[in-house]
């Protein structure tokens, strides 16, 4: 994004160790957050807002960059997530997954049912188009950075138990891991059956390439 983007372009990720990701409004507590990390747990702090992010074995994460004049970008904020957490819907949904992007007008309510919002976290509420199972539980958290350059949307699903504890224990608020364990979801746990992370970050990456593709 240091220079115009001229064409849609993506990755998908994997994790072999944890990191917290810490939103930039949340960098003046790096230091002193690093220096209580355990070995191997690693800390940065992304350019984009939003709360703490979990990453590591657990996860798949897509990043699809976009230009301004692309279809996905077009809108108001809130809508730059509906195509992207639509296919997310498709992909985990051949894969034996029931869920659903989340309308703006069934955040509030949403939140609401799964009682106390976890401010700090980002899996800790739920935004416009985010995934959510029956239950209301979050399981594909989305965040987006919009430049004069282009439009960078981000996914992360949550394919395996993450480890609450060590995030909510990292981040000082160890009393919130409970909060967190109940507003989210996992694959595994939905598919009741040993996942297969790889297969779902292949799956998303052959449904990425077809849609920018498209």
């Amino acid at each position: 994004m240091a220079e115009p983007v001229t064409q849609a372009r993506f990755r998908v990720w994997t994790y072999r160790t944890p990191t917290i990701v810490l939103g930039c409004s949340q960098r003046a507590r790096q230091a002193a957050l690093a220096a209580q990390l355990p070995p191997g747990v690693g800390m940065l702090v992304r350019p984009s807002g939003g709360g703490a992010v979990l990453t590591g074995p657990w996860m798949v994460s897509a990043s699809v960059v976009l230009p301004l004049s692309h279809p996905w970008a077009q809108g108001r904020l809130p809508d730059s997530y509906r195509d992207l957490g639509q296919l997310h819907g498709e992909v985990l949904a051949s894969l034996g997954v029931a869920a659903q992007a989340l309308p703006e007008a069934d955040v509030p309510a949403a939140n609401a049912r799964q009682g106390a919002v976890v401010g700090w976290a980002c899996y800790g509420s739920l935004a416009p188009w985010e995934l959510v199972d029956p239950a209301g539980r979050k399981l594909v958290g989305l965040a987006q950075r919009r430049q004069r350059t282009g439009v960078l949307l981000v996914a992360g699903t949550l394919a395996t138990p993450p480890d609450w504890a060590l995030l909510c224990g990292a981040m000082g608020q160890p009393d919130d891991a409970g909060a967190m364990q109940r507003r989210t979801v996992d694959c595994a746990t939905l598919a009741d059956r040993p996942w297969d992370t790889a297969l779902l970050a292949e799956q998303l990456h052959q449904a990425l390439e077809r849609a920018l593709a498209a």
